[in-house]
């Protein structure tokens, strides 16, 4: 196909520009400059056939498919397992929670050639695909190879659909050849048909985000932790955060230090690079900040605890008595406010939430969550929140209520690809998108 042709070519002729990308990345970010050849498809050959192979881009992708791949393991005992990833977030989190129980690479670029090395060295019998990865060249080399694609848990934004327009026809091709989509919602499902997702092969399947195992020792430990910074004093956390929203943060936290001169903020910026950054932004304007690399934890005297490991968020949420999640004030989109929802911490969020647009919809109209419309809005949520511990208590409460009720994807998707991982979807699912509403 001609379109196909001129993708891939734009894709050659971009390459230069994507490796200097990587480097730029690497200056500031070293594992960004590591197992760089993995992204071309070349790596050892781990000499195994088979295998069941899932791709999630990064850590908030890893995390939701995390219940999914360890259902899949305890199913398929004895096969080799195969998770890509794309940014080094992702991978240190593949590592962390599987370890040597899975094969880990990166997932190479959309390049034809890089594809096939790759699908040659792992052989596949199945590709889970997480949420929104729709890459025209992958999926119909996969499809040439044989090998099924489920996309799990999917999901499709209305920035994301405007943004396919220009390759709308490759991106049809290459929805049309995979095996199955389970959908997040009904919105999504309606999505992914507008751009070529075969009815037949679509089904809505829940969030698998709603499944995420809350360990029964986290409320202690964030009992623990509050212990040594002392134990009633307010404590809020800004999770996931951008460059822009920092300043916002910073605002806010000077708003609520005049209130509560006690108050303790945790910030945990998204990318790694910026943790430097961050913790010297604040000891640059006198904050008394400690972080969890050089520090350990928060004293009785800090006003900021930076949280600069991977890994280790939920704890800090166990902690909190308010969550603000970014990338929310900011174009990015959001991220995920499951996490402290299931702890039964009430969530604020900027007006950018649009890769949850479900799940802040559900948490918005039990009244479980703040929308605030702007950054300068921010600290005056956080007040608010910290004055009304009642209303803080039934927020929190009703986020929890909200995250137990969603729950249950994994099931569903485990059957979806139960059934093509034995060849008989779509018709022996009989799947609809009008089958299952949310």
């Amino acid at each position: 196909m001609l379109t196909r042709f001129f993708y891939t070519l734009t894709m050659y002729l971009l390459t230069p520009v994507i490796v200097y990308r990587l480097a730029w990345r690497g200056f500031r970010y070293r594992e960004y400059l590591a197992r760089w050849r993995e992204r071309f498809g070349f790596f050892p050959d781990p000499k195994f056939h088979d295998s069941i192979w899932i791709h999630a881009v990064s850590m908030g992708e890893v995390n939701a498919a995390v219940p999914l791949i360890e259902a899949l393991m305890r199913r398929h005992i004895g096969s080799t397992f195969v998770i890509t990833t794309v940014t080094p977030t992702g991978s240190e989190r593949v590592r962390k929670v599987f370890g040597e129980r899975v094969f880990h690479v990166y997932l190479p670029y959309d390049l034809p050639a890089s594809i096939c090395r790759f699908l040659a060295r792992v052989k596949p019998r199945l590709a889970v695909i997480m949420e929104t990865e729709i890459w025209p060249n992958l999926f119909m080399e996969c499809h040439s190879a044989g090998v099924p694609i489920v996309v799990a848990n999917a999901r499709l934004s209305e920035r994301s659909l405007k943004g396919y327009g220009p390759i709308r026809p490759l991106v049809r091709m290459a929805i049309r050849s995979v095996s199955f989509v389970a959908a997040q919602s009904q919105l999504d499902a309606e999505r992914l048909l507008s751009i070529g997702a075969r009815p037949e092969r679509l089904r809505v399947v829940g969030n698998l985000k709603y499944d995420m195992a809350v360990p029964p020792e986290l409320a202690q430990c964030g009992r623990d932790l509050r212990s040594g910074w002392g134990a009633h004093r307010p404590v809020w956390i800004a999770a996931s955060t951008h460059e822009g929203e920092e300043i916002a943060v910073l605002k806010a936290h000077t708003e609520v230090l005049r209130r509560f001169p006690d108050a303790l903020l945790l910030i945990a910026p998204r990318h790694p690079e910026r943790f430097k950054p961050v913790a010297q932004a604040f000891r640059n304007l006198g904050f008394a900040t400690r972080t969890r690399s050089e520090d350990d934890t928060a004293d009785t005297s800090s006003q900021v605890f930076v949280v600069d490991t991977l890994g280790e968020l939920l704890n800090y949420y166990a902690a909190a008595d308010i969550a603000f999640v970014g990338g929310s004030l900011d174009r990015v989109g959001g991220h995920n406010l499951l996490e402290p929802a299931a702890l039964a911490v009430p969530v604020i969020v900027g007006p950018h939430t649009f890769n949850f647009e479900e799940i802040v919809a559900s948490l918005a109209q039990a009244r479980a969550m703040i929308g605030i419309a702007d950054a300068e809005l921010l600290g005056d949520a956080v007040l608010h929140l910290l004055s009304h511990p009642d209303e803080r208590e039934l927020m929190g409460e009703a986020a929890r209520q909200v995250f137990q009720r969603e729950s249950g994807a994994v099931d569903r998707s485990m059957a979806i690809i139960e059934d093509a991982l034995h060849g008989t979807a779509p018709g022996g699912l009989k799947a609809s998108v009008r089958q299952r509403k949310l």
